[in-house]
């Protein structure tokens, strides 16, 4: 491949998503010798929308590139690739999915324009001893997933490739900076506490559903009792879009008195 000359590992989360509480954590851009852009994120949490965020961004990175006076030509490719802490399409088992500009019909691909990767990593769960045999997308996975639960040491030995050495190197001088441990312990937290937020709001929005549910059965059976009080009084029965605009205590009043009326006339 063609080798990496510069790397840039932008702050632990990007703060204006930070402050949004998206919590979009962009880690590493890198640039290869050829000009080609790598913007390589790491998502700790899934939320809506994450798939559209990815596109927006690398289309960003793309089009970031140009400055007033520049032209076309010198837009590098640009490879987006973004590492999931779960699992976006349930309905597939592949660990990555590439996205490429392909024409449908003849199958051409607009190169060197944008390039979007994913890798789910809830799907990954390859073991320790599987390393020796296993590949450099696979060696990386593990990297990425388990590098905190080994010492700087261990790590060196269990990924002696140049590129992995260098960046075990790197995360062992971030994590002896007291400013960005911090910063990663602050991320960890949003992390956890973005997570427990889309837990309660799922389990708020069903039981918000649930009690709107309750309440609309409940008013359809008032509609259906008044309804039918109004006939066996003899009354003139009232059009369902009308009652319908009654909240529920005010339908159960008026059957309180239809049942009233109904035991005096008896």
């Amino acid at each position: 491949g063609v080798p990496i000359v510069d790397v840039v590992i932008v702050n632990p989360y990007n703060l204006q998503d930070f402050l949004d509480d998206k919590l979009s954590i962009l880690d590493i851009k890198a640039i290869d010798a050829n000009g080609a852009i790598y913007a390589i994120e790491m998502q700790l949490s899934l939320f809506e929308g994450l798939v559209q965020r990815i596109v927006f961004y690398g289309c960003e990175n793309y089009a970031g590139q140009l400055k007033a006076g520049d032209v076309y030509t010198e837009l590098n490719p640009v490879y987006s690739i973004c590492l999931v802490n779960g699992i976006l399409w349930k309905d597939s088992q592949q660990i990555q999915h590439s996205f490429r500009l392909t024409d449908k019909e003849s199958g051409r691909v607009l190169d060197k324009t944008i390039e979007i990767h994913t890798l789910e990593l809830g799907r990954y769960n390859l073991a320790e001893a599987d390393l020796a045999t296993a590949s450099m997308r696979d060696r990386w996975l593990y990297w990425f997933l388990h590098a905190q639960e080994y010492e700087p040491e261990a790590l060196l030995q269990l990924f002696p490739e140049t590129a992995m050495q260098l960046a075990t190197n790197t995360i062992t001088k971030i994590a002896e900076k007291t400013e960005d441990k911090t910063m990663y312990d602050a991320r960890e937290k949003a992390m956890r506490d973005r997570q427990w937020e889309l837990n309660q709001s799922h389990k708020e929005g069903l039981l918000e559903g649930e009690i709107k549910g309750e309440i609309k059965g409940e008013i359809k059976g008032e509609i259906r009792l008044i309804r039918t009080l109004e006939g066996i009084l003899e009354l003139s029965v009232s059009k369902v879009e009308d009652l319908q605009k009654l909240d529920l205590d005010s339908l159960q009043e008026l059957t309180i008195k239809l049942q009233n009326r109904a035991r005096n006339r008896a």
